[in-house]
């Protein structure tokens, strides 16, 4: 692997040219789900996660985050660390880093951000969310909040890229059942908006994204 501040050099370049979008988030797009096609209202709400990389055994990762079984529309799934736009925040990278700071224990001083990936809007839950990307130089000692947080999941970015973690399957939210491309990660699987994340990422660094397999 290049070194991690080339790498980092890099991506930031990447970052300030025209982004992907909509073409990698469509790679992601659930197949079917009664919220397609739903839009952005009056009612809806800003957010924005935390997208850091990190080296570590001589590879770059990232964590994701399980959220705990709850009473709600993102019960036991897997994200990165995020939530909601508070009136006390400056904007929504300080939301983003406010947020990794109570989920994961990251301390926002110590972030570089790079820039930030295209707004995705998650209709079941009405938010609008910023994917912020940044970086640290060393692996963080990661403290989660266990109210927030089931579990932290540490992963190589290049993991991503393995065609075999890329499939299909159908998963039941409130109300629906959502059949949908996702990752394969540590035996969850990873989908929604945080996989059109993931997927528009990998297209800023490498051009393209894996193919998705038939089940």
């Amino acid at each position: 692997m290049k070194s991690f501040s080339s790498f980092i050099l890099g991506l930031s370049e990447n970052l300030k040219k025209p982004l992907p979008g909509e073409a990698a988030h469509r790679i992601m797009e659930a197949l079917s789900a009664g919220y397609l096609g739903v839009m952005p209202d009056s009612a809806t709400r800003k957010s924005a996660v935390l997208i850091l990389l990190y080296p570590f055994r001589e590879e770059v990762y990232l964590p994701l985050i399980l959220r705990p079984a709850y009473d709600g529309m993102h019960s036991g799934q897997v994200a990165f660390p995020g939530g909601r736009n508070e009136p006390t925040d400056e904007d929504l990278i300080h939301t983003a880093l406010r947020e990794a700071k109570e989920e994961i224990g990251l301390k926002p001083n110590v972030v570089k951000i790079l820039g930030t990936l295209t707004e995705i809007y998650i209709a079941p839950s009405n938010f609008l969310v910023l994917p912020v990307v940044g970086c640290i130089p060393y692996r963080p000692d990661f403290m989660p909040d266990s109210r927030e947080v089931e579990a932290i999941m540490e992963v190589k970015l290049d993991h991503f890229l393995d065609p075999k973690i890329v499939g299909a399957s159908e998963i039941e939210i409130p109300g629906d059942y959502v059949s949908t491309p996702h990752y394969d990660v540590q035996g969850h699987p990873v989908w929604g908006a945080t996989a059109k994340m993931i997927s528009e990422l990998l297209m800023i660094l490498h051009g393209d994204a894996p193919e998705i397999r038939s089940v």
